[in-house]
């Protein structure tokens, strides 16, 4: 779509309606918003607003011309429907699970994120589809409320599709954690990104990644512009994007992520658990916070994002308060301080210009798993130099000593390269191999 023209409008049981998602929300899938409505009552069971307020909602369509209302809630089937029929003639409603949809679908570049789309639009429908046959036991007539021709055998297919896309998944995830294995035994730590859409992490990915991406069949590009893009919009990033990243002796493959949206549904979010499943497998999670938002929609998006990383991730989180280029110290200071409970001890960055990302790599160096201690001793001989050679290109060699007999080479690793270098060292001939091992 380009630029749709629409209304937005939201309806909160209490308090005052916040529309700045929203109004992101929209402008990510295409859409130009002339207007806005919002109501504070319970929830009405055929209009979701008051029918009063139904009314004024289709005269501001009127008035501002738009082609589409966007409702900041999730709408039951009849409810859609029945704000439909108050409208001018051809002006479609869309609740906020419909446009979340869009949005991915639109991003969904790669056969997963394809999948996961699918496999949530599906879900999103099932409901829908069990009230037709719900209706067509009730109700002699066809397409009644709205709902549009009864299939009996829709409701099996939904279902049956279910099950075949999260098969394909599951297949996926699979190939994944054997890559996730490989780039460990390869000396790689694994650190993903997480939080809020426009926290700024893909902006921050590029400060702390080398110029190189890894692909999924861990190719390189030196290509920089598919991926990681760092424009001011929601769902930049739909996949995940993964660069390699120095920390300081360590090297670590940054992965950033689909990020978080307020208030989404779990049928939703269990649609998409093979993307966060880069989260929930990480060594070290970098949880990335929008530091110019006030305080209170920051401390609502930790407690979201904590409770979604709760569930499954097991490593260590850094949180990272992200923008500071838009803060006074002052103002950073007073942030700390309100969300100490929820975020002891932040790192304060500025991936737009760069401020602290050292200090930030410095945490990550003290974040990742503790590295194993070894020291190997191996005969002067062409296997043995290719052991060396490789314990260089995997691990960080504190000694290496030569005398005319054999090679004396000291060094810190990951516990599955540790592993390896003892494999590799004991397959040289004659294997000569030190006992003195400590853990760091």
């Amino acid at each position: 779509m380009s630029d749709e023209r629409a209304v937005v409008a939201k309806r909160i049981d209490a308090g005052d309606a916040e529309l700045s998602e929203i109004r992101e929300l929209a402008r990510a899938a295409g859409y130009e918003v002339v207007g806005e409505l919002t109501q504070t009552r319970t929830q009405d069971a055929a209009y979701h607003f008051g029918e009063g307020k139904v009314t004024e909602l289709a005269a501001l369509v009127r008035e501002t011309d738009a082609s589409t209302v966007i409702v900041d809630n999730e709408l039951g089937p009849y409810q859609m429907f029945n704000i439909g029929e108050k409208l001018p003639q051809g002006v479609e409603v869309v609740d906020r699970f419909t446009l979340i949809l869009d949005i991915f679908g639109q991003r969904a570049q790669t056969r997963k994120a394809q999948l996961q789309v699918e496999l949530a639009e599906l879900r999103y429908e099932l409901p829908r589809a069990e009230a037709k046959a719900s209706l067509a036991k009730r109700d002699e007539r066809p397409g009644f409320m709205g709902l549009g021709e009864y299939d009996e055998s829709r409701e099996q297919d939904i279902k049956t599709q279910i099950s075949r896309i999260s098969e394909e998944l599951d297949r996926i995830a699979k190939k994944e954690e054997k890559r996730r294995k490989k780039r460990r035994d390869q000396g790689f730590d694994l650190v993903a990104l997480a939080g809020y859409t426009n926290a700024g992490k893909s902006t921050l990915l590029r400060q702390l990644a080398a110029e190189l991406d890894v692909d999924e069949n861990d190719q390189r590009h030196p290509d920089l512009e598919p991926t990681a893009e760092s424009e001011d919009r929601l769902f930049t990033t739909l996949g995940t994007t993964t660069r390699k990243a120095k920390t300081g002796k360590r090297d670590v493959l940054l992965t950033d992520t689909v990020g978080f949206v307020s208030d989404l549904p779990h049928w939703l979010v269990e649609s998409f658990q093979s993307t966060l499943s880069s989260v929930y497998h990480a060594d070290l999670v970098l949880l990335v916070v929008d530091a110019a938002e006030p305080v209170e929609t920051m401390r609502e998006k930790l407690v979201t994002s904590h409770d979604t990383l709760m569930e499954r991730n097991e490593a260590p989180i850094v949180t990272v308060f992200n923008k500071a280029d838009r803060l006074t110290e002052p103002e950073i200071e007073r942030r700390k301080r309100a969300l100490s409970a929820l975020a002891p001890n932040p790192v304060v960055v500025s991936g737009l210009t760069g401020e602290n990302v050292d200090e930030l790599r410095d945490r990550v160096e003290r974040k990742l798993p503790d590295w194993k201690h070894e020291r190997l001793v191996l005969p002067v001989n062409g296997d043995a130099m290719s052991v060396v050679s490789w314990v260089h290109d995997n691990g960080h060699v504190q000694e290496e000593e030569y005398d005319d007999e054999q090679v004396l080479i000291e060094f810190e690793a990951p516990p599955a390269v540790v592993s390896k270098a003892r494999s590799k060292a004991a397959e040289a001939e004659p294997p000569i191999h030190d006992a003195e091992r400590s853990e760091v």
